[in-house]
Parts: structure tokens; sequence; C-alpha cells
């Protein structure tokens, strides 16, 4: 078993918890007992997570951790409480633990047991059955109380038996009895489980780490590696030191041997040199005279051609002017044809005119023969047309007479009221005018009394307007004054920010500017490192550059790298041996595997392969990460584990130190390979094991480079290509050294760009907050003037607002005075209406008792409307008869006569301007005819003329053919010249040239005597003149650029007479040829004389080379001795800095050994835990075998430098990553992992919330059993809202909502009493709690009989 074994009587060590105003619980409550398997179950929002942070609380989790920002958060405020209580509250969470008794320790802890069972009582809202038969016994044990309290100042306070100790002590004490605060160990939090299973394996490995204890070990382990590496880097450096004195040393003695040398090799190079100069000089100069005498030759030839040319052009020259003539007179025929074709084009518009002009008088013509068909037409029409208006009319007057009759007939209908005559009407018409005469000045006055009684009303509502609207000024004064009395408050507020902002900014600059000096403190430091690093690259010779073949794959790397994204690099660069002493082994072992490049994937291999095939950049060898083929892992575990029992070998990928992402490549390029320390060792190792199949053979690698192949051939020796490949890791730490100075360059070039280059540097920065500061000053100012103004205008609104009251106290009395005037002036109204009508009576009197109408007004509304619809319609009637008699009398005064005589005389007209047309076009078309001839007869002309130019133009054709070929063969004759003389001044120039460089390279040609040379040209006289010039030339020409020689040579190499030309020449007649050999003087083919020349420049070229590559030292003795001493003291240093090497590698080896151990012992212990918990916990009565899981390790020599993968198979299923499975498979597999990991560091019991909220019930009844079948090994509490879960529990804690005061509440029930009634005894129970598998989810009647505990519970 991996727990601790204990009856369940002596578990409980958690027996109850005392909350005091601590989050949702107010007051003091005591919440217990927790038993073995307790859980703690309410609904949403009753204060379970509250009593998981109670518990987390006071076993040391810090606040933050808590859902709070501040211990204050913790405290519980009761509703309705004044603020001042609430800040002298204190809240207090303990939890009281008993220490598991102790064999034949009964005795000493009954007093702490009477103490607790006396103190069970206490627990507000704890339901405990009492009775004989179902009382649980309580555990007996020493009893410490644990407690942390939160004062009212919001600070902490850790007790220990209600005494307040330090947190160490409180930490030290936990510690005792098994509970870790830092790796929690007895706690899981909501949502753990699922992170537990999500962590990828570097975090897995961290969490190791702090269980192990190994974490404490890694700051001691980075100091100790990285003294361990520069202890090796000094090393290195004292070793390349003591190699480069050593180097210098033989240097100097070569250069003291090679000096001798030197002067023997010079002798022979100018012996050589002047051979080789007199052959080219022999040879030139006879060039040059056989040259000259083909020169003369055609010269001769080209001045006769010359002659001939000059014949030619004067031929060409007469048959020009014979073709100028013809083309004067083809031009004038020309012009003349130009002319005819100009006069026709100008008789060609009017043509047109014409005929345009005859289309639209025959369009006229036509329109004026409808037209006088159109008057006949009316004409005949016209008598028809006046009898339909004489039928109109007479229809329009029956319309009138009828209306009439309507109209007679509504009076006689309408005689109730009265009737009149059509004279009484027109009489009654007569008298209203009358009357409206009669009371004009009254009705004058009554209008005038009508507009003072509007006026009277106007100046009211004005009075009234003027009211309101000085109303409305003042609630807008009012308002304005509401609006700048807040903006006022505004610009107040604003002010102060605005000069808290500026404060803030000021300190901010300041702040900038230190933190710029820290800048520039940091960058003096990097400097000073880069300066350390340049010294040890210098000391270590980095001038040394990679040879073309390693450039050149370097590359095509680069370039494979730039184009393909899955290219890692060779392997060589990116793994290195763990030591420096398998340098040979590992390079021996992997072979040309080690210079092949790793891909990702098959397809990248083949794209690089395709890319470098198509640039031409050369072969390489590929490694597909995704289809390598590598031992499998159970050999090489296998192998494994058999060097670390034979101590002598060791697999060549365990000493290969490379990333988790390209161990595939090293496994796939090393294999099995094993690598042993000497060829003995590895003899006796794999020939000990042939009797084997083959499988079981090995390959073995000495560190020598020995090899032992499977087959057991053995080869030996090692070659300079191999001792080269084994020495790039170190070529390695170099580029690790220049990688590091470029970082330190990079961060110095970004320290730089921070502090002066771009938006986001200090010095911007700064500029920033200046210019900020600048601004919030302007907007203090503005803010300041705004705040004055707004003041201002406050006082102005306060004034208006004034004498708005005052001035509505005035217009007050106004309105009353204009409604006054209002009353008066209808009173004067009413009066003149009466008048009116008055007037009125006194003349309708009369008629009313002619008529007999007593009520003319009710006549007027019974027959008026009649009246004017009568009036109105026989108005209509009669205005229409009117128009159809007009009508009638117009058109009996139409004459159609005269229309038919103008139309005739019209179309008459338009005839006879049609005729004079037609005969205007007919003339034209003559002029034109009789032109067209005239342009033939010029064209005919013309034709003739261009002809006789034509023949002109081929006799000038001939001619000029002619003058070419003369001069072409003049030319060809001057080409061969130019080409003889170019040659010659070729030869001159090489003459000169030649004899220039024998001066310069100081070679002493042989010279013949003075008087025996001859005079050449007659110039002797005039190069003794100028033999001192010459002499000067000599020695400065070679000192003259090479530009300036070209410009000079085609000004005197091309003319024999030149004075240097002469000079050349009997400069050459001066050597002496005499003593070369004759073989030398022979001619030779161009052919012959290039390889001449090349045997003589490779011999000359060898021996400079062999002289160049000589540097004689005169003082190498010197230098010898004083090299002596310094290779004696560097051999010191170098054996110092080699034993401090030793000391940090054992130092560091030591704290290595100890980290692994740790954390090992915690991985094994834990992976065997992890095995047997989850194949418990998926076991079933289908699965009996259950399911599997394991942890394994990337790296198991240093395990905590790679990762960790954790692995689960569920029953049944193939094996897929964690990623894959459900999330109840992942949920129950992290719960196994948890459980394993308590089991390493078992605390005396496990807090879990809610750590069944992702499993079906299938993996809840799992997870439950496990917990069950567990509890008698550690007390578990958890909180559940399964009832599947929970009512499995021995105990349940349940948790509710206080209404009334808004808290949390407890009740807890003691399940196992129940189970005592259902069974009988305990035997039984204990019997009934080992079979309730997966399969009691079919069991409904124990379910059942479950449920009805629960409620019974639940009940009492």
């Amino acid at each position: 078993t991996f727990f601790q074994n204990q009856n369940k009587a002596d578990i409980m060590p958690v027996t109850y918890l005392e909350l005091e105003n601590f989050k949702s619980y107010a007051g003091i409550q005591r919440i217990g007992p927790f038993f073995n398997f307790t859980c703690v179950i309410g609904p949403n929002g009753s204060g379970k997570s509250n009593l998981m942070d109670a518990i987390s609380f006071v076993l040391g989790v810090q606040s933050r951790d808590l859902r709070s920002s501040q211990m204050k958060d913790l405290i519980f405020r009761p509703p309705g409480t004044s603020a001042e209580k609430n800040e002298n509250l204190r809240a207090k969470a303990s939890l009281v633990y008993v220490e598991p008794k102790k064999k034949g320790g009964e005795d000493d802890e009954e007093g702490e047991e009477e103490k607790i069972e006396e103190e069970e009582g206490m627990g507000e809202g704890v339901m405990i059955e009492t009775g004989p038969k179902t009382k649980r016994a309580l555990p007996t044990g020493k009893t410490t109380i644990f407690s942390r309290v939160i004062t009212s100042k919001g600070t902490g306070e850790y007790q220990i038996n209600n005494k307040s100790v330090s947190f160490k002590t409180y930490e030290q004490k936990l510690a005792s009895f098994g509970v870790l605060l830092k790796a929690r160990n007895f706690l899981v939090f909501q949502g753990d489980v699922e992170s537990l299973a999500r962590k990828n394996p570097k975090q897995l490995v961290e969490m190791f780490e702090n269980l192990s204890g190994s974490a404490e070990l890694k700051d001691e382990y980075e100091r100790a590696f990285k003294a361990k590496e520069e202890a090796e880097q000094r090393t290195i450096f004292a070793f390349n030191k003591t190699k480069e004195h050593k180097s210098e040393r033989r240097l100097l003695k070569e250069q003291k041997d090679e000096a001798e040398r030197f002067h023997k090799l010079l002798e022979e190079k100018n012996t050589l040199k002047q051979d080789y100069f007199l052959w080219q000089l022999f040879h030139i100069h006879a060039n040059v005279q056989e040259r000259e005498e083909v020169v003369a030759g055609l010269q001769q030839s080209l001045d006769e051609h010359h002659a001939i040319v000059t014949d030619k052009e004067n031929l060409l020259k007469d048959a020009k002017k014979e073709a100028s003539t013809a083309r004067g007179e083809s031009t004038t025929k020309d012009r003349e044809r130009m002319k005819l074709e100009a006069e026709v084009g100008k008789l060609e518009p009017s043509v047109i005119e014409s005929s345009e002009a005859i289309q639209a008088l025959k369009k006229r013509l036509t329109a004026d023969e409808k037209q006088i068909a159109k008057i006949e037409r009316e004409k005949s029409n016209h008598a028809e047309k006046l009898a339909q208006l004489q039928i109109q009319i007479d229809e329009h007057q029956e319309k009138e007479n009828q209306l009439q009759k309507e109209y007679d007939e509504l009076k006689q209908s309408e005689s109730e009221v009265g009737t009149m005559s059509e004279e009484q009407e027109v009489r009654y018409e007569r008298i209203r005018d009358a009357a409206a005469v009669a009371s004009a000045k009254p009705r004058q006055l009554l209008q005038s009394a009508v507009r003072a009684l509007e006026s009277a009303r106007a100046r009211a509502a004005k009075v009234a307007d003027e009211k309101n609207e000085l109303n409305g000024r003042k609630d807008d004064a009012e308002r304005s004054m509401q609006e700048l009395t807040t903006r006022k408050e505004t610009l107040e507020k604003s002010l102060e920010k605005t000069r808290s902002e500026l404060a803030a900014s000021e300190s901010e600059l300041k702040a900038l500017q230190k933190s710029t000096a820290e800048y520039q403190q940091k960058r003096e430091k990097i400097e000073s490192q880069l300066d350390q690093v340049n010294n040890l690259l210098r000391q270590a010779k980095d001038d040394r550059r990679k040879d073309k073949e390693e450039e050149r794959i370097l590359t095509a790397i680069g370039a494979l790298k730039r184009h393909f994204p899955g290219v890692k690099g060779r392997l060589v660069d990116l793994c290195r041996p763990s030591q420096q002493r398998y340098n040979l082994a590992v390079t021996v072992a992997a072979g040309k595997d080690m210079d092949a490049i790793v891909v990702d994937t098959k397809k990248t291999a083949f794209d690089c392969i395709k890319y470098l095939r198509e640039q031409r950049i050369g072969t390489a060898t590929f490694l597909p990460l995704d289809s390598l083929q590598v031992p499998s892992p159970e050999s090489i575990e296998r192998i494994r584990g058999m060097g670390e029992a034979d101590g002598r070998f060791r697999l060549a990928a365990d000493v290969i130190r490379v990333d988790d992402e390209y161990r595939r490549a090293v496994n796939y390029a090393v294999g099995a390979t094993i690598i042993a320390d000497t060829l003995d060792d590895a003899r006796e190792v794999c020939f000990s094991r042939q009797g084997g199949s083959s499988d079981d053979r090995l390959k073995a690698v000495t560190l020598g480079g020995a090899v032992i192949s499977k087959a057991g051939t053995m080869t030996g020796g090692v070659t300079r290509d191999d001792t080269n490949r084994a020495g790039r890791w170190s070529e390695q730490k170099l580029e690790e050294l220049r990688a590091k100075k470029e970082s330190l360059e990079a961060e110095l070039e970004e320290l730089d760009s921070q502090l002066g280059r771009g938006s986001n540097s200090s010095a911007a920065k700064s500029e920033d907050l200046r210019t900020a500061i600048g601004s919030l000053r302007n907007k203090e100012s503005y803010s300041k003037s705004d705040l004055e103004y707004t003041k201002k205008k406050l006082k102005e609104q306060l004034s208006l607002l004034k004498s708005s009251k005052k001035k509505f106290s005035e217009l007050r009395t106004e309105q009353t005075t204009a409604e006054n005037g209002v009353t008066e002036a209808s009173a004067r109204v009413e009066k003149h209406r009466q008048e009116v009508r008055d007037i009125e009576e006194k003349l309708f009197a009369p008629f009313r008792e002619e008529t007999g109408i007593s009520d003319l007004r009710a006549y007027d509304e019974a027959i008026g409307k009649a009246r004017e619809d009568f009036v109105k319609k026989r108005t209509e009637i009669r205005e229409h008869l009117a128009k159809l008699t007009a009508r009638k009398k117009f058109e009996n005064e139409k004459d159609f006569d005269i229309k038919l005589t103008k139309a005739n005389a019209k179309k008459a007209d338009h005839e006879s301007l049609l005729e004079e047309a037609e005969a205007t076009e007919e003339k034209l078309f003559a002029e034109v005819a009789e032109i067209k001839a005239q342009l033939a007869d010029a064209e005919s002309c013309l034709k003739q003329a261009q002809s006789r130019e034509q023949e002109c133009e081929d006799a000038v054709r001939e001619a000029r053919n002619a003058l070419k070929e003369t001069e072409r063969e003049l030319s060809k004759i001057t080409k061969k010249m130019n080409e003889e003389e170019s040659d010659l001044m070729v030869l001159r120039q090489k003459l000169h040239e030649t004899l220039q460089k024998a001066r310069v390279d100081e070679v002493e040609l042989p010279m013949v005597d003075e008087i025996a040379v001859p005079d050449y040209d007659g110039v002797g006289e005039l190069e003794r003149s100028e033999s001192s010039e010459s002499a000067h030339a000599r020695r400065s020409s070679h000192l003259s650029q090479h530009a300036t020689q070209e410009s000079t040579v085609s000004s005197h190499f091309s003319q024999r007479e030149d004075s240097r030309v002469a000079k050349d020449r009997r400069d050459a007649g001066k050597v002496d040829f005499s003593g070369m050999e004759e073989e030398l003087k022979m001619r030779r083919s161009a052919s012959e004389e290039d390889k001449l020349r090349k045997k003589f420049d490779s011999k000359i070229s060898k021996l400079s080379a062999e002289i160049e590559g000589i540097a004689p030292n005169m003082k190498a003795a010197e230098a010898f001795d004083s090299m002596t001493e310094r290779v004696k003291e560097t051999m010191t240093d170098f054996n110092t800095a080699k034993e401090d090497g030793r000391k940090a590698n054992e130092t560091f080896n030591r704290i290595k050994k100890t980290r692994a151990h740790r954390f090992k012992k915690a991985f094994d212990h834990i992976d065997q835990a992890l095995k047997v918990i989850y194949k418990d916990m998926t076991r079933s009565s289908k699965h009996p075998l259950g399911g599997s899981a394991f942890l394994s390790l990337d790296d198991v020599e240093e395990p905590y430098r790679g990762g960790m993968k954790f692995n689960a198979m569920p029953p049944m299923k193939r094996f897929r990553d964690m990623e894959q499975l459900s999330g109840g498979e992942k949920t129950v597999a992290a719960l196994s992992l948890l459980f394993a990991i308590h089991s390493f560091r078992p605390a005396p019991f496990f807090i879990m919330d809610e750590v069944d909220a992702a499993l079906d019930n299938v993996n809840v009844l799992k997870v439950c059993n496990y917990i069950r079948q567990r509890s008698g090994d550690f007390q578990c509490i958890v909180i559940s809202l399964k009832d599947m879960f929970y009512e499995r529990s021995e105990a349940l804690v349940g948790i509710c909502r206080d209404v009334s005061s808004n808290s949390s509440r407890t009740l807890t029930l003691d399940l196992t009493k129940f189970d005592a009634e259902s069974n009988g005894s305990s035997k039984e129970r204990e019997s009934r709690s080992d079979k309730r598998t997966i399969e009691s989810v079919d069991d409904n009647d124990h379910e059942a009989q479950k449920r009805r505990r629960i409620e019974v519970g639940a009940k009492q």
C-alpha cells in the first residue's frame, strides 16, 4: 500500500471547524464533526466555497487565492449596521486537529478527549444523535487548535492553541503533521483537477520539483553549472594561449632557418628574368623591322587609289547637276497640277450648294400643293360648320328658358316667408345698397371702435407677451445662473485636476531622467562585458575563417532555411556531447549522419533536394523527423539498464545533449551504439555476448575512435577528417562566444535606440513630457481665464435677474390698464353697432309692408341661395351663348377665295426659283468639266517630267555605286595598312614596355660596345642630344600612372620618326644577344610562344611565390628566447585552471546527483502509485484488469531539464494523448495522479472542492467507491452537488442560507447510524461497503434505501 495504514477509529484528524464572522458565516459557528469521508452539500450561493476558503485560509493559503484582494474582504459585514461597527469587526477561523492515537498512549490522552467531548455541544446548527446505538465515537489523541485571525485593521495573525506564533512556526507545526503549505498536498480547489490534466510537460516537471524538494537545489545547481562552465572556459583559454605561444616559438625557428634560402632563390630568379627579357627583345625588334617594310609598300598602293577616287567623285558631281535640273522641271509641273486641283476644289462646294438648293425648292413646292388642297377642303366644309353652330345657339337659349322656369317654381314653393316678383327683387337690391350708404358714417364709427378694440386687445396681448417674455428671460437667467454655477464648479475641479496632472507629469519627468541615468549605467556595464568577450575572442584567434567548402555548406543551409521553414539545421549544429572527452566517440558513432540536415517532414526533404538540384548548389543528406526509424524504447531501456549495472559503458544517445524536438534524429544517427572508455572494455562487452542472436549484439565505440560493429569487425585509427569533425564542437563554443558578442551588441544597440532613437526613446518621452507639461500649464492658464470669465458672467446674470424681477412688477400694472381699455372699447363697439341697426330698420320697414314679408333676413336665407345659383347658371349660359354667336359671325366673315389665290401665287414664285437654280447648276457643271480636262493634261506633263527625273537619279546612283566600289577598295587597303600600323604600333609599344619593365624590375641586360651600334635613320645625333632627357625619363617612367602611359601610346608609337620610337629602337640595338641560347633565337608559332612565355612566367611566379612566402627575420633568435619564457608561464596558468575546473566539475556532479536523486525518488514512488491507483479506480466487473496510467521522462539523467508526459489508457481503449480523452476520463486520470502525489507526501486529511463536476454517473461511482475504500487511510472532505456521490459518504455537512441575517448556516448529519439501523451490525455494513462497486447503479432497492436514509436524517 502507498498510504499509512491506520484503524478507522484513529483517523478523523480534522474534527471541527470554528468560524467567527468569516465571509458569509455570521457570528461564531462550529461546524462538524468531520468523519473519515464527509461530504459538504448545499444549493448554489449557500456558502460551500466559503467553507472551502475557510479551511484553506486557516491552513495558510494567501487571501489573494481566496477570491479577495485584501484580508478585510474576508470579514462578514452584517446588513444594516453602521460603518463604525463594520470597522470594528474581526474574523477568525480555527481548525481542531486531533493527532491519531499512538499505541499504548490511550491513558495519556483521556483528558484531551473529555475536553473535546465537552465542547461538542457548542456548535450552532450541529445535529448529533446521542443514543447508545447511534453515537459515533470521536478520535482520541492530542488536540491542536490552529487559528488564523483577521483584526479590524485588516492584518493577519497566526495562533496555535490560542497563542500567537510566527508564520514559520505555524508552517513547521503543520509540516510536522504532514501538511505542506507550499506543495498543498492537502487541498484541491475547484478546477485544480482539470488544470492538472492540462499541464504541459514542463509544468509537470516544475510541480514534481516542488514535491520532491529538488527545486531547493535549483539555484545552487545553476551556480555550480555556471562555475563549471566558467572554469572550463578558463582552462580552454589557458590551453589555447599555451598552444599559441608554442606555435609562435616554432614559427620563429622556421624563420631563422629560411633566411639563407631566401638569397639563393633571389639570384636564381634574376637570371631567369634576364633570359626572359632577352628572348622577348630579340623577337620584338626583328618583327618591328619586318612590319615597317610592309607598311611602306601599302602606302604606295594607297596613293594610287586616292587618284582613282578623285575621278569618280567628279563624274558623280556632273550626274547630280543633271538630276537637279530634272527635279526642278518636275516640281514646276506638280505646282500647276496642284493649282488646277485647287480650282476644282473651289467649284465643288458651289455645285453641292446648288444641288441642295434645288432639293429644298422641290420640297417647298410639295408643301404649297398640300396647302392649296387643304384650303379647298375647308371651303367645301364651311356651310356644314355654320349649320352646327346655329343648332348649338338654339340649344343654349332653350336651357336659359328652362332655368328661369325652375327658379319661378322654387319661389312659389317657398311662399311661407313671402314672395317677390323679379322687379321687387331688383328693388330689394337697390334698397340694400341705399341702407349701406345711409349707415356708412355709423359703420365707420363702428369700424373705428372695432379697430380701437383690436388695438386695446393687441396692447393687452403685447403687455402679456412682454410679461411672458420677461418671465422667460427670468427663467433663462435663473437657468444660466445654474449652468454657470455648475460650470464654475466643473472648472474648479478641472483646474484642480490639471494641477495634479501637472505635478504628476513633473514627477514622471524626474523619474524618467533618473531612469535615463540608470540606462547609461547599464550601457557602461554592457560595454564592459563586450570588451571582455572581445578580449576572449582575440585571445582565441577569432580571426580564423572557415574553408570554402564549409562556407558553401553553411550558405546552402541558410538558403534552405529561408525558403523552407521546416529546415532545422545540421545535426552537428543542433547537438553536442555532454563532455568534451566524448567528442571523437560521438563523431565516429554518428558517422556521415552528423553532417546531415534535419527537417520536419519527408515532403520538406524532397522540396530541399529539388531546390539543390535546380540551383546546382550540391548534394546533402536529410533526416526527416516524421519518418525516421529509431530503435524501440524497450531495447534502449534494456541496454541502458545493462550499462548502469555494468558501469563500463553507456549509450551514445545518453551522452549527447539535444533539444527534445531533435532527439529522434540523434537516436537515428547513433542508434543503440554504446561508448566504452577503452578498447578492452568494448571488446569484452561485445564479444562476451556474441553467442546470442543478432538483435542482442552491440555496436561499440571507444573514446579513442575505435569501432566494434555488430558483425564483430573492428576498425581502428583516426583520420584527420575525423579529428577536424570532432573539434567542431570546440568551434561551437567559439560560436557561442560570438553569439554572446552579437547579443551584447544587439542589446547595446537596443539600449541606444531606447535612449536616443525613435518615438519610444527616453529623449522622445522626455520631450513628450515637457510638451505635456507645457500643455498642462497652458490648460491651467486657460482654465483660470475661463473660470474668471464664468464668474463675471455669473455676476452679470445675477444683475439681469434682479432687473427682470423689477420690470415684471411694472408690466403687471400695465397689463391691468390694458385690460380696462379693452372693456371700454368693447362697450363703444356695441353702441355703434346698435346705431347701424336703427338706420337699416328705417329704410327696410316700408318695403316689408309693401311685400308683406315681415322678416327680410329669413327671406334672404330661404331664397337668397337659390337666387344666387340661378343668377350664376344663367350668367354661364348667356356667356357661352355669346361665344357661339361670335364664332358664327367669325365663320360668316371668312373668305376662302383670297387664301386660295395667295397659295397659288406662292407656288408660282417657288417654281420660278427652282428654274433659276437648275440653270445655275448646269453652268457650274460645265466649268468643272473644263478645269478637269486641263488637270488631266497637267498630270500627263508631270509624269513625263518625273520619268526624266528618274533617269537622272539612276545615273547618279550608278556613279555613286562606282565611287563606293572604288572607296571600298581604298578602305580595304587603308584597313590593311591600319592593321599593319596597329601591329607595328603594338610591337613598338611592346618593345617600349619590355624595356621599361626591364628597367622597373632592375634586370641588368648585357650591352654591346656603343661604337659598333649603327645609327638608325640618321637620328643618332638627335638621340645623343636628348640623352640627358631620356635618362631622366627612364628613371621616372616607372613612377607614372598606367593611364598616362596609355594616353601617350597613340601619339608617338604610330610615328616612325618619333624620338621615343627611335630611342627604343636604338636601345634595343644596344642589347647584346650573343649570349642567348640558339633555341631561344628560333622563330616559333604563336601557340609555341605562348607556351614558352607561360613556362617563363610559371618559373618566375613559382620562384616569386617561394620568395614571397619567405619572410626572413633577423631578430628571430632573440624573439625565440623570449617566447620560450612565455611558454613556461602559460603552462603554469594552464595547470592551475585545469585543477580549478576539476574541482568545479566535482561540485557540480555532486549537486546534480543529489538533485536528480530527490526528483527520481518522488517520480518512482508517484509513478508506481499512479499505476495501482488508476487500475483500482477503473476496475469493474466488465473490466477486472482496469486501465493503465504511467509517467515518462524526456531526460532520465537530468529529469528536471526536460519534460514529463502523463498518459492514461482507460479500459479497452488504445493509447492516446491526454488531450484526446473525454472530460470524465481526464478527471479520473487527474484524480488518480492527485491521490498518487498525496501518497508521496501524505497529509492526514484531503479536502476537495467539486472534483466530480465533470464526471458522469459511472465515473462518479468509481471515484466515490475508491475514496470510501481509502477512507481508512486518510480523512477526505469533499464538496459535492451529486447525490450519487454524497449519499455514499459517512457524514454530511449541509450548508443553507439564513435570509434574515443574509449569512450561511450549517447542519451536520451522521449517515453511519442509518447503516446500523438497516443492517443490524457493523460487520454487515462493512461488507456492503466493500461490495458497493460500479454494478450498484442497477441496485434500485439499495438506492431507494439510501435515499430514505438521507430523508430521515434531513427530517431529524
